[in-house]
């Protein structure tokens, strides 16, 4: 069982649709969350399947430099966009000498909760729209907030860290190549390390960061109430992503 598939969509490589899945009140719906890769390369094709999905929000996690230098090709969508910049898995934070994957999850759980509750809750208010969360590669960010949401309304942990663990899959090939590519511009040289950062979603990178959780506060939903997120808008966001029964 997957808890995302991805969906075809012209000027992505990794635009993935969110369920079906059980939660622990029913499954997660399908049409509700999605998940990709930065969307600056659309065109028309793209932003008219975002207009069949439905998307009406789009959360860019993307920071200021990369959102300067590729913005998301929105033009003529009816969306609601919003900015939650975090650089922490951006293609300047994998320079970083000795940075690991652990440690850029261990960074946004911790240093970033704003970020997430804020995400969190804009998805809880959709209100029949389509929500996409994204940032450059739809992985290290986005895989965070995603996780956090699904764990949120009880989707079993392993399901959770299957769907991060099958990005990399969709990552490999052009779309790498070319990451690696602008970073050497930047003097970053070619490694195995950077290529995990850039292109890889080793299931233990991100369990790291949920083990930290569970460490610090017991559970996802203990995380989420104590950054700020109230039991109301808990029940919100269930109500969004979960079809009971």
């Amino acid at each position: 069982m997957n808890a995302s598939t991805r969906l075809d969509i012209p000027g992505t490589v990794n635009f993935r649709e969110v369920g079906p899945v059980p939660a622990a009140t029913g499954t997660v719906r399908e049409g509700v969350l999605f998940r990709s890769d930065a969307l600056h390369e659309l065109g028309e094709p793209g932003r008219e399947a975002l207009r069949e999905l439905g998307i009406g929000i789009v959360i860019d996690l993307r920071d200021e430099y990369e959102v300067a230098n590729r913005p998301d090709d929105l033009d003529g969508l009816d969306v609601e966009l919003l900015r939650l910049p975090v650089f922490e898995g951006s293609g300047a934070s994998a320079g970083q000498p000795g940075i690991t994957l652990d440690a850029l999850y261990a960074r946004i759980v911790t240093q970033h909760t704003g970020v997430v509750i804020e995400a969190l809750r804009e998805i809880s208010r959709a209100d029949g729209r389509g929500v996409v969360v994204h940032c450059t590669a739809g992985k290290d960010r986005t895989g965070v907030i995603t996780a956090l949401a699904l764990l949120s309304v009880g989707v079993d942990r392993e399901l959770v860290l299957d769907d991060y663990a099958s990005t990399e899959q969709y990552l490999a090939g052009a779309w790498l190549e070319g990451m690696i590519r602008l970073v050497g511009e930047y003097g970053v040289p070619d490694s195995p390390g950077l290529r995990m950062l850039m292109g890889g979603s080793p299931r233990d990178a991100l369990a790291s960061a949920l083990d930290l959780i569970d460490r610090q506060h017991g559970s996802a939903r203990e995380y989420l109430l104590a950054g700020g997120l109230t039991l109301d808008e808990l029940a919100a966001l269930e109500a969004v992503l979960v079809r009971a029964g």
